[in-house]
């Protein structure tokens, strides 16, 4: 394996860190001072998102994820990801590549409808609107999907959807115009062929927000969100692919979206292991600074090891993805979501210890850091789901020899 950007990676990695250091970094305490003005519980869009939005199209640096959208292989748009983990907040949709629009979109791109797509995956694409996944739900374990309760029924020309879902990313933002809302449709059938997706205006009559979920007394601004659906009535028209597909759309969507997740918890244990070694050096203790400390030289030099051995998997995993699909990276897909998020929360664990009280302050970015990595190990299946398929993947695998 070549370990050296392409040339064409190193072209856009260079340009994002240019935007990042020229405009993004500098948004950031904007941004924080937008919404504190108006109370954290405003889901309202700070204008500096969209002035960087403007400013990243100007670059080049618009819906990178995608090969077909951008040029750039998941191998490619992964270091990308990573430097936009540097600025989690902000950065992800400042280039139009923020979850969960991006698996979103390539939903559309792979299952849509041309009707569907001109509706929907345009004004996507163009950063006009944003998307909601609504899969996970209050009242099962949601990480096995044949869990899912919400009923999506036929009746004649109509889907009749009733159900409770949760944690529906990005539905507090009224930008967020758009739900694809997994639900069974045929709850006899075979257990992987219940499930079928299908597109929900926000505006349909019954769909309703009921409360948005703060994750550690965080409070997104674009919301995760509780929904409740009653009676809910769309076109058939409006189902992806056809009844019957949705778990194998949830699999297809999961898979390039996993990389994206990882790579930036990889650029936010880079700079979180900025931050420590920055104050480790400024900062003295017993006559020293805290970088001659024995400490504190294991945990920056722990951080150092364990990031480069988790991106190295990733980027392994996205070389697999660009070259057999998702399904020829099944078990290291399993394996990368569960490493990157947990080395992302060592490290940033050990920045906040060097940083003492500040650190669980909200006067570094360390604390909301911790929270969202926290999340990901939960996010897009829990590290149980996943252990579970690697092992299973493990007891199978044929030894060269056996003694």
């Amino acid at each position: 394996m070549d370990f050296a950007l392409s040339a064409r990676a190193e072209d856009v990695c260079g340009r994002m860190w240019d935007f990042m250091r020229e405009q993004v970094f500098p948004a950031e305490p904007v941004y924080d001072a937008w919404r504190a003005e108006r109370g954290h519980d405003d889901h309202g869009h700070p204008p500096v998102l969209e002035d960087l939005k403007k400013e990243a199209r100007s670059r080049g640096l618009w819906n990178l994820f995608h090969h077909e959208l951008a040029g750039l292989t998941n191998l490619e748009y992964a270091s990308v990801a990573e430097i936009s983990g540097w600025s989690p907040t902000i950065a992800p949709e400042a280039i139009n590549c923020g979850a969960p629009d991006t698996g979103n979109m390539e939903t559309l791109m792979l299952f849509g409808t041309p009707e569907q797509k001109q509706r929907w995956l345009d004004p996507l694409l163009e950063g006009e609107i944003r998307s909601g996944f609504a899969m996970t739900e209050p009242d099962v374990a949601s990480s096995d999907a044949r869990n899912i309760q919400t009923s999506i029924v036929r009746d004649g020309d109509e889907y009749v959807i009733n159900g409770r879902k949760w944690w529906t990313t990005g539905a507090a933002d009224e930008r967020c115009q758009i739900f694809i809302v997994m639900g069974k449709t045929d709850p006899d059938g075979p257990p992987h062929r219940q499930q079928s997706m299908v597109l929900v205006p926000r505006d349909t009559p019954g769909l309703e927000i009921v409360r948005h979920l703060p994750v550690f007394g965080y409070q997104d601004q674009h919301g995760h969100s509780e929904l409740r659906f009653t009676d809910v009535r769309v076109p058939v028209t409006n189902v992806l692919a056809g009844e019957g597909d949705g778990f194998m759309i949830a699999q297809a969507r999961l898979g390039p979206g996993r990389i994206h997740h990882c790579m930036r918890a990889i650029g936010m244990a880079e700079r979180a292991l900025m931050l420590m070694v920055e104050r480790s050096k400024q900062r003295v203790a017993f006559g020293r600074p805290l970088a001659d400390q024995g400490t504190v030289r294991d945990a920056i030099a722990r951080s150092r090891i364990e990031i480069d051995q988790a991106r190295l998997y990733v980027l392994k995993t996205a070389d697999l993805i660009d070259r057999f699909g998702a399904k020829g990276a099944r078990t290291e897909i399993s394996a990368i979501k569960v490493a990157a998020p947990q080395v992302a929360l060592d490290v940033i664990d050990r920045a906040i210890q060097v940083h003492g009280g500040a650190g669980v302050s909200n006067d570094t970015v360390l604390a909301r850091f911790y929270a969202s990595a926290r999340t990901l190990r939960i996010v897009d299946g829990p590290d149980a789901v996943h252990i579970r398929g690697v092992a299973k993947e493990e007891l199978a695998r044929e030894r060269p020899w056996v003694g």
